[in-house]
């Protein structure tokens, strides 16, 4: 169960089997079933989770009700929202599996526990939020500065396997576009 995760961790920090020992004993292990909620807006998010396996979608319901896909979410990535977990406050995001899911939580006291006992980890979260940071930056440099024809085939050359594991209007809700402008581009694109 905790190879995979291991394996991650040992790409940015050296731990002893005693420290992955005590940081396997703060994480939880759940099933969870496709089309479940991890999260609502509204609720304080109180886990940071990683995936084993499965896929997930993280949004949030814009001003006119429509829903705005901000990531999809697959093996080895993390899954949080952070401004709620880390302020210990109302999430404004909801966190949806798309598939049948197997992931591991960790909640706040227990990271917080974590940082104290193995200092390391800060590093390896640190990371993780700065990969998360880069990322968020160049969609929304995307998104501004790109045609809509450009993001999807930067998406599909980005994360090649979800649009096999995502419907199509939930990419199109990601690229800011209809689903049927969506299949237009993907017409065009299989043409060319």
């Amino acid at each position: 169960m905790y190879k995979q995760i291991d394996t991650y961790v040992n790409k940015c920090v050296s731990l002893t089997k005693e420290e992955l020992e005590y940081f396997h004993s703060l994480l939880q292990y759940k099933k969870v079933k496709k089309k479940s909620f991890l999260l609502r807006a509204g609720e304080k998010c109180d886990f940071e989770a990683y995936i084993i396996t499965g896929c997930v979608r993280v949004y949030y319901i814009d001003e006119n009700g429509f829903e705005v896909n901000l990531l999809f979410a697959v093996e080895d990535w993390w899954v949080s929202d952070l401004a709620s977990f880390s302020q210990q406050q109302s999430a404004r995001l909801f966190i949806e599996t798309l598939e049948d899911c197997e992931l591991l939580f960790i909640d706040y006291k227990s990271k917080e526990a974590l940082f104290k006992k193995v200092p390391k980890f800060e590093r390896l979260f640190r990371l993780m939020i700065q990969k998360a940071y880069e990322t968020m930056v160049d969609r929304l440099i995307s998104n501004i500065s790109k045609s809509a024809p450009r993001r999807y085939q930067e998406f599909i050359k980005k994360y090649p396997t979800i649009p096999q594991r995502v419907p199509q209007h939930l990419i199109a809700a990601y690229l800011g576009v209809s689903p049927e402008f969506l299949s237009k581009i993907r017409t065009r694109l299989s043409k060319a």
